[in-house]
C-alpha cells in the first residue's frame, strides 16, 4: 500500500538525502504553457474570458461574477449551526495567534541628527484564493482573510470557483465564512483564470474588480502556473503543490495515531504526499496494518490509496532518532508531526518545516482548522527558505530616512568616496552640491 525505503546503515550527504526523499512529480513549468492563453485571454476580453472558462473548466456559466450581497447573507442564515460555531471558533483562535504576529514601526538613532524609521505599511490590496476542486474550504477563507484583516490591509477580494450544483456561485459553506468575516467582495472565478483578474482587473455589469497588489491561497497546479507567470505584475504568497505530511516517530508512538494522520493529508489529493520516518521496524509492521484497517473503512479509499502508493509517499527506516532529524530537516515537510520520546526537544531542533506538530495530542489536522496557525504553508520542500502565511506576509518595510545638514556633513565624504570607488560620481555629487567643502579634490 505505501512503499517503504530503508536508509539504515547509511551515511548520506545532504545531496543525497534530497535525491533518495519521495517527492510529487509537479511540473509547474509544464502547465505555464497551458495557463499561458487562459491568462492572455483574461487580460485581452476580461469578464467575458472568465464567463467563457467557467463554462469550460467549471461546468456552468454564472449569472454574475460578483457574488450579490444577499446570496452571501442568505448562505449563513442557512448554515448548520455546529458548522456556523466551528467556524467562529476557528477565526477566534485565528485572530488570537495572528495578532501577535503585527509589527510596530521602529526608529534607530544612527547619528545625532540622523534616524532611519522602519514603517510597516500593509499591502493597498489583495486577492484571496480559496479552491474548489476535490473538497470544499471555508477553512482556507479563515487562514487569508484573518491574518490580511489584521495587517490592516485596505482592501480585500475573494474568489472561489462557481459551482455547478450550487447556482454558479461558491459553494455557500465558503460563501458563509465570507460573512462571519465580513467579507463583502466575493467572485465566483477559478482557477487560473481568477488569478489572472485579480492581476489585470475585469469589470463586469458594472461591478469592478480592482487590480490587486497581491494574491494569497492554495490551489492546483494551474493556480500555481498562473502564479509564476504573473509573479511581476502582481506579488504572490507562493507556489503551492500537492499537500504533505511527513511524521518523525520512534517507537513510543502510536500506530493507529500515525496512520490516522497519514490518511487525513492522503485525503486531500491523489498527489498527496504522506511520510512516514522511523527507527523503529516494530513501529512500522503496526502502522502498515493500521494503514490497511483504515484505508479499506475510509470515504475516499480510492483518493487516499492512490495517495499513499505513488511515489510522493514512503516509510522511511533510518538508524535513530538523529537520522531522521536530519531526514525531515531535509525534506523539509509542509507540515511535519514529532511522535517520539521527549517530543518537544526534538522539534526544537527542526530547522526546516512549515508547520510543526508536537506530541501525540497535536495532529495536523488541528493545525488545519482550530490550532490557531495557519494552515497555508510552503511545500515542495521550499520550507527551507520560505515561511506560511501570516500577517506580515501583507506588510511591506518601508525604511525612512531623515538626515539633518549636520549628520549629512558628518557622514557625506564616506558617501563621496564610495560613489567614486563604484565610478558612480554623480552619487557623490548630489551630497556635494549640499556640502561643496566635503568635496576631496576640491
Amino acid at each position: 500500500m505505501i512503499p517503504r525505503l530503508d536508509l539504515r546503515g547509511q551515511h548520506l550527504s545532504l545531496r543525497e538525502l534530497k535525491a533518495a526523499l519521495p517527492r510529487a512529480e509537479f511540473d509547474v513549468e509544464a502547465a505555464v504553457d497551458a495557463v499561458r492563453p487562459i491568462v492572455a485571454d483574461v487580460a485581452e476580453r476580461g469578464a467575458a474570458a472568465l464567463y467563457d472558462a467557467a463554462e469550460r473548466f467549471d461546468g456552468i456559466r454564472p449569472g454574475r461574477l460578483r457574488v450579490p450581497a444577499e446570496v452571501i447573507a442568505d448562505a449563513l442564515t442557512t448554515l448548520d449551526p455546529a458548522v456556523r460555531a466551528a467556524l467562529e471558533e476557528s477565526i477566534r483562535r485565528a485572530r488570537v495567534v495572528h495578532a501577535d504576529q503585527r509589527r510596530s514601526d521602529t526608529t534607530t538613532q544612527v547619528a545625532d541628527g540622523g534616524t532611519v524609521t522602519e514603517r510597516w505599511v500593509p499591502v493597498d490590496r489583495v486577492g484571496l484564493y480559496v479552491p474548489g476542486g476535490l473538497a470544499v474550504y471555508p477553512s482556507s477563507v479563515v487562514m487569508n482573510v484573518v491574518p490580511a484583516q489584521l495587517a490592516q490591509v485596505p482592501s480585500l477580494a475573494v474568489a472561489s470557483p462557481p459551482q455547478r450544483d450550487h447556482g454558479g456561485w461558491p459553494h455557500p459553506t465558503i460563501l458563509a465564512a465570507c460573512a462571519l468575516l465580513e467579507v463583502d467582495e466575493v467572485w465566483a472565478m477559478g482557477g487560473a483564470q481568477a488569478v489572472a483578474a485579480f492581476a489585470y482587473g475585469i469589470e463586469d455589469d458594472g461591478e469592478v474588480c480592482d487590480p490587486v497588489s497581491l494574491v494569497t491561497g492554495p490551489g492546483n497546479i494551474y493556480v500555481a502556473a498562473a502564479k509564476r507567470l504573473l509573479k511581476g505584475i502582481v506579488g504572490i504568497d507562493a507556489e503551492a503543490g500537492p499537500t504533505e505530511i511527513a511524521v518523525l516517530a520512534d517507537d513510543s508512538a502510536d500506530a493507529d495515531h500515525v496512520a490516522s494522520d497519514l490518511i487525513s493529508q492522503a485525503e486531500h489529493d491523489p498527489l498527496a504526499a504522506a511520510v512516514l520516518v522511523t527507527d523503529s521496524p516494530d513501529l512500522v509492521d503496526a502502522v502498515e496494518a493500521a494503514l490497511a484497517r483504515r484505508v479499506a473503512s475510509t470515504k475516499h479509499t480510492e483518493r487516499v490509496a492512490t495517495a499513499l502508493a505513488g511515489r510522493q509517499s514512503a516509510i522511511v527506516l533510518v538508524d535513530d532518532v538523529e537520522a531522521a532529524l536530519a531526514l525531515v530537516n531535509a525534506y523539509a515537510a509542509e507540515h511535519l508531526e514529532i511522535q517520539t520520546r521527549d517530543a518537544a526537544s526534538v522539534a526544537a531542533r527542526v530547522r526546516n518545516a512549515g508547520a510543526v506538530f508536537v506530541g501525540p495530542w497535536s495532529p495536523v489536522s488541528l493545525g488545519d482548522y482550530a490550532a490557531g496557525s495557519n494552515h497555508v504553508l510552503p511545500t515542495g520542500g521550499c520550507a527551507c527558505h520560505s515561511s506560511g502565511l501570516s500577517v506580515q506576509s501583507f506588510l511591506r518595510g518601508i525604511h525612512v530616512v531623515t538626515y539633518s545638514s549636520q549628520a549629512l556633513r558628518e557622514v557625506g565624504g564616506h558617501v563621496v568616496t564610495l560613489a567614486r570607488a563604484e565610478d558612480l560620481p554623480a552619487h557623490g555629487e548630489a551630497v556635494l552640491a549640499r556640502h561643496p567643502e566635503l568635496d576631496p579634490s576640491a
